[in-house]
């Protein structure tokens, strides 16, 4: 019953990894063994700045993702009027295709885009700056434009995480005079911090496969190792796109490895 479906992941996901591995390690004239194509890419600029900008990417947006998302659970934990339309509200981005949202976001952030408009009208600028021409900026979009598209499975995941603190625990705080702030850090935050673990490790897989988001919203202007992989492919370099490609797979699998080391082993302790 289950042939299919291995029948499936090898011929659709395994046997494409093996070829990209394989292809990585040769030459795309002669087909020979070689290390060239880790060689060429390690000195390449670009490459460089492909790795740069999804670290950045990577590290920035879990930094904000998981404050905001964090802010945005506790006051989902309260109860208050209208907090089920806000939920459903909030799960909308979810829905909307990647390549639909990169597009929607080009209309704000782009040159003569409803930002720049509304910092003209404020008097904030008298020019029309290029947000996406590259640099800090362009990164920074793309860091609001992947937080605004995943933030709500982030919420989710914390909120599930403060719903599942036991309310005892809070009463015994209030009773022994623990204020607010103290309650939060001394208890809230320490036993939320398996779903903060999640929630980070699992985003930090999901920052470092970005393709789209760049790829739309900035070009060639912005690399990100995934789309420099794409271009090198494009361009018929097989070796280096497959050099690159293997390289982005050995970070995923890190932090897969770190996700069982760090949460499967600590449920199973506790299972025992």
């Amino acid at each position: 019953m289950i042939l299919p479906l291995i029948i499936y992941i090898f011929y659709f996901t395994l046997t494409p990894i093996i070829n990209t591995i394989t292809m990585s390690f040769r030459n795309d004239d002669s087909g020979a063994w070689t290390l060239g194509n880790y060689q060429q890419i390690f000195t390449d600029i670009n490459f460089n700045t492909a790795l740069f900008n999804t670290l950045f990417i990577t590290i920035v947006g879990i930094i904000l993702q998981i404050s905001i998302a964090l802010l945005i659970a506790l006051l989902m934990n309260k109860e208050f009027k209208g907090k089920g339309f806000f939920r459903t509200m909030m799960l909308i981005p979810m829905g909307i295709p990647t390549l639909v949202s990169g597009v929607t976001l080009l209309f704000i952030f782009g040159q003569t885009g409803y930002f720049n408009e509304l910092l003209f009208r404020l008097g904030i600028v008298d020019t029309q700056p290029f947000w996406l021409g590259g640099g800090i900026n362009t990164l920074f979009v793309i860091i609001f434009a992947d937080m605004w598209k995943v933030l709500p499975l982030t919420i989710l995941l914390l909120l599930a995480g403060l719903q599942s603190i036991p309310k005892d625990v809070y009463e015994a705080s209030a009773i022994d005079g623990a204020n607010s702030w103290h309650t939060f850090w001394s208890i809230t935050l320490p036993l939320l911090k398996p779903s903060i673990t999640m929630a980070i490790i699992l985003r930090a897989i999901d920052s470092f496969r970005i393709f789209e988001l760049p790829l739309v919203m900035a070009g060639n202007n912005t690399p990100v190792l995934s789309t420099f992989s794409y271009e090198a492919f494009r361009h018929s370099n097989y070796g280096v796109s497959g050099a690159a490609a293997t390289i982005l797979l050995l970070i995923i699998v890190i932090f897969i490895i770190s996700y069982i080391l760090i949460v499967e082993r600590k449920n199973l302790k506790e299972v025992k």
